[in-house]
């Protein structure tokens, strides 16, 4: 499939600058780090899904679209209105897809803190882990 072929290096290039800015100390890095984590979390998403053949060649998930919605909120998530599709692992992946966009503005746009970039990090290592997972089951390895 061409469109994993396109998110399998940009992925590897993520991960990279993760590393290299968590070594550098994640007070330093806490834009670059939210950058990635949304970007990268998005591409292991979507490549998941066109693995699962879920969503079709060139379709695009927007990191916007995982805005936390609110309690009691009578319309479905923007999420859940783009991605009206079931796979394993939904719910879940969607929750760690919605602290990251939350942590990222927070990290990019606002004023950075150690303790939510921490959080970022925690929900993108356990998103990375599921996805990674289910993406071996599917027989992509990175």
């Amino acid at each position: 499939m061409p469109a994993i072929s396109v998110h399998l290096p940009r992925i590897k290039e993520h991960f990279e600058v993760i590393e290299e800015s968590i070594k550098l100390g994640i007070e330093k890095r806490p834009a670059t780090l939210a950058f990635n984590a949304s970007a990268c979390s998005i591409d292991l998403l979507e490549t998941y899904l066109h693995k699962l053949g879920k969503i079709s060649i060139g379709t695009q998930i927007k990191h916007e679209w995982f805005k936390r919605p609110k309690p009691g909120q009578k319309i479905l998530p923007l999420a859940e209105r783009k991605l009206a599709i079931d796979f394993p692992a939904k719910k879940e992946s969607f929750e760690l897809l919605y602290e990251i966009e939350e942590r990222r503005n927070k990290l990019i746009y606002g004023k950075p803190t150690k303790a939510d970039t921490e959080i970022l990090l925690t929900a993108f290592d356990k998103l990375k882990i599921r996805l990674l997972g289910l993406l071996a089951k599917e027989g992509v390895e990175l």
